[in-house]
């Protein structure tokens, strides 16, 4: 049995820890004994492989992209917690859906354990950096100019204009950036190898989001830029263009291995069978076109008449192919002189449509009709002038998304993403799972939602969903898929002390502090998820001879004070006799077993001999 201590998460990190981390991971020849970087090393292995090395370099700098590489490795410094009530509520207990209040970046930092290479599909709205839109880059994390100086590797005069910027609520192209950046980075830990993003973003920022997509999932892995028609009446009081359209910037994890789907032949009326040919249902296409093969010869039709291929054109086919499509009825020929058609039959293309890079509104809808759908759910109208159609979200699902994938949204407004993902398994039969996540950012007093009773975006998500669900039970009453969601929230960290003096490294878990039940089911739910386990793998409560301990995915977790001699006693008893019970790992709270206690669990579980003979790993967690 191995026993040792841990803190949460790790004790320092710097712009570059974790990208050091991989190296010395995959490439420990690389370094020196003290730890230095051998660059030659790396460039021996790269030149004798079979790696094409590019002399060519470039990249996108602003003010800010230490830092911005900074807040992508440094540890979350809130906890995550679960709203117990709505959580057990018959429609929710059992849902994989979720939904997470609380800054994006705090959550993604919270689930990339849990969730690293599980997500199949990430969609994001953010914030487009117009101007009026609201955008302002304000960072509540407190440096110093030395601190982040020294953890940034950069100068004291660029620490200190970076910090200028980030309290002072900026909007420029280089806050926007430091913004988009971390969330980003860790967006790409969590999605699957056969995944893809997809980012919505209009002109403002469109250029500056390609290139920084380009530094963080590579410039091969991009996929495409989708033009939505979001409305369609001109603008005719706009200063030089009415502008029409917003972009979709879209790459994959890796895209040689994305999961790309044919989207539905929704019209089929072109495709019909009058002869009663044994393939099929067909559609006439031209027997020529403008191509490379070159195939000319004569065909002569059953009329006698002789046709040569028309001047410019070619026919699609080679003369052995044509002679047998003509023995085989697939040729329609016209009358007189007409060029024939050939029979393209159902049977025979693929099993849908390449999706195109232009979305019109008639096959994606438009902002008109994302704020009818709104306006309808929650009963007034203008409580969300931003969000998307559901019908555009659907879209991209359907592209890139299958029956029982995970799908994310981090900037999730007005909860569109988990409406489509409603409405997609719905109409699909289907099981995706979101996972959607929303600042509590606060409404305008004199905005329409907070007129009606919405204090937050937050709130507008959570009704929005809420009212979704609700819509498909009345209009499909025997659908019996998931329309419940989870709740979860971020929250303070009471780890914390008060003072005023910053620490760099994880506090230890209380000093002889005693845990609120709200802050001991916080802990519990925040070791499960960093420990591996989503958010929704159940948690079972293990009685230990009157002592409660918690299973969850293998490992035992003992929080509560009171550790007795007998629940000690009960647990190796468990261990032996219980077929069900096989922990592989017991995880204790070092601030509620004082050092008698931890030596005894310690020293009981080394020298036990278990019939069962698990090896236990024992961590002391603080």
């Amino acid at each position: 049995m191995n026993t040792h201590t841990e803190t949460l998460f790790s004790e320092v990190e710097t712009a570059n820890s974790k990208q050091l981390a991989v190296l010395k991971a995959n490439f420990p020849q690389c370094f020196d004994k003290n730890g230095a970087f051998i660059q030659e090393k790396l460039l021996e292995i790269v030149k004798s492989s079979d790696v094409e090395l590019s002399k060519e370099s470039y990249s996108l700098n602003w003010l800010g992209k230490s830092y911005a590489r900074l807040l992508a490795n440094l540890p979350p410094k809130t906890l995550l917690t679960e709203d117990k009530d709505h959580n057990q509520r018959e429609e929710n207990k059992n849902s994989q859906n979720l939904l997470i209040k609380g800054d994006n970046l705090e959550v993604l930092k919270h689930m990339v354990n849990a969730y690293a290479e599980k997500v199949k599909m990430i969609y994001i709205d953010p914030p487009y950096n117009t101007g009026s839109d609201g955008f302002a880059y304000n960072d509540d994390r407190k440096f110093t100019p030395e601190q982040l100086s020294e953890l940034a590797g950069i100068d004291i005069d660029e620490a200190t204009r970076i910090l200028d910027f980030t309290v002072k609520g900026s909007s420029s192209h280089s806050a926007w950036l430091t913004f988009m950046y971390p969330r980003l980075y860790i967006a790409k830990e969590l999605l699957s190898e056969n995944g893809a993003i997809f980012i919505s973003i209009d002109d403002n920022e469109a250029s500056e989001l390609k290139i920084l997509c380009n530094e963080v999932f590579g410039s091969y892995n991009f996929l495409a830029n989708i033009v939505w028609e979001k409305v369609h009446t001109r603008k005719n009081s706009a200063k030089h263009f009415s502008t029409s359209h917003e972009h979709i910037i879209v790459f994959a994890k890796d895209k040689t291995k994305w999961d790309r789907v044919l989207l539905p032949r929704d019209d089929l009326s072109a495709y019909n069978n009058p002869d009663n040919h044994p393939k099929g249902p067909w559609k006439l296409d031209p027997i020529t076109a403008h191509n490379e093969y070159k195939a000319d010869y004569k065909i002569k039709k059953p009329n006698g008449v002789v046709l040569s291929r028309p001047k410019d054109r070619y026919w699609v086919f080679s003369e052995e192919t044509i002679n047998q499509k003509i023995a085989d009825n697939e040729i329609s020929w016209g009358e007189g002189d007409s060029y024939p058609m050939v029979k393209r039959f159902l049977s025979e293309v693929q099993d849908g449509l390449v999706p195109t890079t232009l979305f019109t509104r008639v096959f994606a809808g438009d902002t008109s009709l994302s704020k009818k759908e709104i306006d309808n759910l929650l009963g007034f109208k203008g409580g969300f002038d931003y969000s998307k159609p559901t019908k555009l979200i659907k879209k991209l699902l359907q592209i890139s998304s299958r029956k029982n994938d995970i799908i994310m949204d981090f900037f999730a407004g007005s909860g569109t993403t988990a409406n489509a993902v409603f409405d997609i398994n719905t109409e699909e039969n289907s099981n995706r799972k979101f996972i959607s996540i929303q600042i509590p950012e606060k409404c305008k007093l004199d905005s329409e939602a907070f007129i009606n009773g919405f204090k937050t975006i937050f709130d507008i998500t959570k009704v929005r969903i809420i009212k979704s669900a609700e819509k498909i039970k009345s209009e499909h009453p025997n659908y019996k898929g998931d329309l419940g969601f989870k709740i979860f929230k971020t929250i303070d960290d009471f780890r914390t002390k008060n003072n005023s003096e910053l620490t760099l490294s994880n506090h230890t878990f209380f000093d002889d502090v005693v845990l609120t039940p709200e802050q001991y089911d916080t802990l519990l739910t925040t070791w499960c998820v960093y420990d591996g386990s989503l958010l929704t793998t159940p948690i079972e409560d293990v009685d230990l001879d009157g002592y409660k301990a918690h299973l969850c995915d293998g490992r035992l977790y003992l929080i509560a004070p009171n550790f007795t001699s007998k629940a000690l006693k009960a647990l190796l008893q468990k261990l032996d006799s219980d077929k069900d019970f096989a922990p592989n790992k017991v995880v204790f709270y070092g601030g509620n077993f004082e050092s008698a206690k931890q030596m005894e669990l310690n020293e009981a579980l080394k020298n036990y001999a278990n019939k069962k003979s698990i090896d236990l790993d024992l961590v002391v967690r603080n």
